[in-house]
């Protein structure tokens, strides 16, 4: 039997001792001089992750490094900047994460195995700011959230024209890999009560008064609902799509070439 203190869900967190990997707020009082954009940026996650997205505000970030909100302007001229920064940091936690890597020695697909798992841990550090990352306007059109940087597209896009996926069948895979890991993530902190936009705010008194009288079958399974599958969920939907891009990479070999 599994000892009753680890973690079931080895991308939670607790699993990985702790999720701060941004730089921390600098403590209240602190001089104003030891300010820069990256403990601005840092400060930003760290608000957001404990009151909600909605609660940030200028005034209220400089209160929470303890500084005027005008003190914050010089390395952030507005709260979209401000928003704009935050996606940035979260994303830029790839690079810190020992498990996941820019080239692929092991192959392409444990590559997308390691990166997958990398963006989950994200989404479960900070299940607040995750919906900023699947929402905020990309650095071009073309650019499909969760990997929102060009650094990280390249990276995925050469790793498998490298492994011998034709240029089409890149893009095809870029496609299907970043909308597995958006639908499915976004559904998951949505399940743990975390509001995707301000508008979707969870009540807590949506369906106290419905009568499940007539829905047995609810009833009688309710308890098997109410489980918490989502790490075994997530790896079976990413192994099923990694045999789905595997035949696709094959289909593409065995097409005419003319």
């Amino acid at each position: 039997m599994a000892d009753a203190r680890t973690p079931r869900d080895p991308d939670e967190p607790e699993a990985r001792g702790g999720s701060a990997m941004v730089v921390p707020a600098a403590a209240p009082g602190s001089a104003r001089g030891s300010l820069d954009r990256r403990r601005v940026l840092g400060a930003a996650v760290e608000f957001i992750d404990e009151h909600g997205i909605d609660a940030l505000t200028m005034r209220r970030l400089g209160a929470h490094l303890g500084v005027e909100a005008m003190a914050l302007y010089r390395y952030v001229p507005s709260r979209e900047h401000l928003l704009d920064g935050v996606v940035e940091t979260v994303v830029d936690e790839l690079y810190g994460d020992p498990d996941v890597h820019l080239t692929a020695s092991h192959g392409w697909q444990d590559y997308l195995q390691r990166l997958a798992h990398g963006v989950r841990r994200i989404a479960l550090a900070h299940p607040a700011v995750f919906p900023l990352v699947a929402t905020r306007p990309p650095a071009a059109p073309w650019i499909r959230p969760p990997l929102r940087s060009l650094r990280w597209v390249e990276s995925f896009l050469s790793t498998l024209t490298d492994h011998g996926f034709p240029d089409e069948a890149a893009v095809a895979a870029y496609r299907a890999y970043t909308s597995f890991l958006l639908g499915h993530l976004l559904l998951e902190i949505s399940q743990r009560g975390v509001p995707i936009s301000s508008r979707d705010d969870p009540d807590p008194q949506s369906g106290a008064g419905t009568d499940l009288g007539r829905y047995p079958s609810v009833v009688r399974l309710e308890p098997l609902l109410r489980e918490d599958e989502s790490a075994a969920e997530f790896e079976e939907a990413l192994e099923n799509l990694l045999d789905r891009l595997d035949r696709l990479l094959r289909e593409f070999h065995r097409r005419p070439r003319g």
